[in-house]
């Protein structure tokens, strides 16, 4: 399954497209809200209970990705997109079998479980090879790529919910809709498992690849051991803690928020909202990862925190008094939100290097299981003890919107503590590697036709 090398004269921009087809397949995840209300109604599920397929869905995903990410290093990206591909559909597959037959623990199973895993190894599969693609430009390279994922649901839901029209929203409907799915998103993942290519190392170098491995490189396995690590981590998990626990409360929140004022919001009206909220997600994935090869990824992240804190204050302090500062400010929050995932590779390659960035990201993408948990959570639990209390309105957020400044803070302030990674834990030479990761060095070399490419001396 290794991927072919790039001939002489192959455009590195047939790479992103690659990675592309992947991605927006995958994104289809967020779209998951759509089959909620048929899932209820058909097998008499609760909402809690309906919401379980995705929420595992992305605790599987930053699992997969940590423990999947050395052997997607090892193995290449053609091998973590066809397990990507065989993963995801498969979970189409058993869902569909699930509710065909009407047993709501095989849809939980295939989509969460199965799915899941397709997941996070699609979610990481292109990444190492973009950032070699790309070295003078990783931002906008990787933001092109994650980009698709935040952009899925925009093609995903009006899909769904149109099969769901054709094929009716009961138990039989709701099969056929997930068995298209999973046979119609093999054939776009297969595309990107044809199309991807690995960059020529040796000989005539391809435009845009490097010679060798330039800059500080760090294992995955001593990544994990630095500050530098734990505070990105920190960083990504209160990032998206805060996009996160909007997006998923979006709707009924815009709803609250203006129910007792002269202009209250429809229930079309909310819907469209949530869709410009996908929009604002996508865009800021492609647009402040990009920027950030200018800026620098510190300085994006200080705007991501400190200006998403402030956005929250607004939402906070004055959200109920004019519906275009509230939209604003949501819309600026998910950009944030999509940027903070689509530049955290790049960031990643700035401190650790490219040696094992994809395994690295793998690992790191734990906190995004985290915060997937925990935004949602936060948001849904304080509004349910705000509405027990008698409370109606803005007043049902006005403790969780407080709760995502001070958790973006504490992002930030990590933030401002990450510095470049100290010269001990830098790769220098294949002998220093422990025999599991020499192997994983080598394995990674061959993948990507860099057999005798030795990291650089420190």
């Amino acid at each position: 399954m290794r991927p072919p090398v790039a001939p002489p004269g192959w455009s590195r921009w047939l790479v992103p497209p690659a990675a592309l087809s992947v991605h927006l397949s995958i994104g289809q995840a967020y779209a998951w809200s759509v089959f909620k209300p048929p899932l209820e109604s058909a097998l008499d599920l609760s909402g809690t209970q309906s919401a379980l397929p995705f929420q595992l869905g992305i605790v599987m995903l930053g699992l997969s990705a940590a423990f999947g990410g050395t052997y997607v290093e090892r193995n290449g990206p053609r091998w973590a997109m066809s397990v990507a591909l065989v993963c995801f559909s498969s979970g189409f597959l058993l869902a569909a079998l699930g509710a065909a037959t009407r047993q709501y623990w095989l849809i939980v199973l295939g989509y969460g479980f199965v799915g899941g895993i397709g997941l996070g190894i699609g979610y990481i599969s292109p990444v190492s090879t973009l950032i070699k693609w790309f070295p003078d430009r990783p931002g906008m390279a990787t933001g092109i790529a994650i980009m698709g994922f935040g952009g899925g649901a925009l093609i995903a839901s009006p899909w769904s919910a149109r099969m769901l029209d054709a094929f009716g929203d009961d138990s039989s409907g709701i099969a056929l809709a997930f068995l298209v799915h999973g046979l119609t998103y093999a054939v776009f993942m297969a595309l990107g498992v044809l199309l991807v290519r690995v960059p020529r190392t040796e000989g005539a170098v391809v435009p845009g690849a490097p010679a060798r491995l330039d800059g500080p490189q760090v294992s995955a396995r001593q990544a994990v051991r630095t500050p530098q690590f734990w505070c990105l981590w920190v960083v990504l998990c209160m990032n998206v803690t805060a996009g996160i626990g909007i997006l998923e409360k979006a709707a009924p929140m815009i709803t609250d928020f203006f129910a007792d004022t002269s202009t209250p919001v429809s229930a079309s009206a909310a819907a469209g909202f949530v869709a410009l909220l996908s929009a604002a997600n996508m865009a800021g994935r492609i647009g402040w990862s990009s920027a950030s090869d200018l800026v620098g990824r510190k300085n994006v992240y200080r705007l991501y925190l400190g200006a998403g804190a402030l956005m929250y204050l607004l939402i906070a302090r004055f959200g109920d008094e004019s519906k275009p500062l509230f939209v604003v400010c949501a819309l600026v929050i998910l950009s944030f939100y999509g940027g903070g995932f689509a530049t955290v590779p790049a960031y990643l390659k700035d401190l650790f290097g490219t040696y094992q960035v994809g395994a690295i990201h793998g690992r790191l993408l734990t906190a995004w299981s985290l915060a997937g948990v925990l935004g949602p959570l936060i948001v849904n639990w304080v509004a349910d003890r705000q509405e027990e209390a008698g409370k109606h309105g803005p007043g049902l957020y006005g403790a969780s919107l407080t709760i995502m400044i001070g958790l973006l803070v504490v992002g930030f302030v990590a933030n401002e503590l990450i510095r470049p990674v100290s010269a001990r834990h830098h790769v220098s030479a294949p002998k220093e590697l422990s025999d599991d990761e020499a192997a994983d060095s080598a394995d990674a070399a061959d993948s990507s036709g860099a057999g005798d490419a030795e990291p650089a001396a420190k």
